[in-house]
């Protein structure tokens, strides 16, 4: 397994378009955890998905309406969500802003992209 090194400077990294004003970029990892930041337009939608990683999100800036298995709330900066393996869940960007990702394992199909 690749690793990230061990110092990373944000401004080196390029972000990445993954939707319609979603960009995300890849910020540190080894085989057991990664951490991802992940820009969203005002209106961009996470669509609802599931996999079999631990997730735990940090709302860096913005406001989003994020659902967790049904349940939908609304969290703003500062505020933080857990999210555990095989449930549903998705974010609705409210007004501009960015979530700090913390994957367990990595994310192996971020890196293939």
């Amino acid at each position: 397994m690749t690793t990230s090194k061990e110092f990373i400077k944000g401004d080196e990294i390029e972000w990445e378009v993954v939707g319609e004003g979603i960009k995300r970029k890849i910020l540190a990892f080894d085989d057991r955890i990664m951490l991802v930041n992940v820009h969203f337009e005002k209106g961009g939608i996470g669509v609802l998905h599931d996999h079999y990683h631990s997730q735990v999100t940090y709302i860096a800036s913005g406001k989003f309406d994020v659902t967790i298995s049904g349940v939908t709330q609304t969290l703003k900066e500062g505020d933080s969500f857990y999210i555990p393996p095989h449930a549903v869940h998705g974010v609705v960007c409210l007004e501009t802003g960015m979530l700090t990702d913390v994957f367990s394992p990595v994310r192996e199909d971020f890196l293939k992209a």
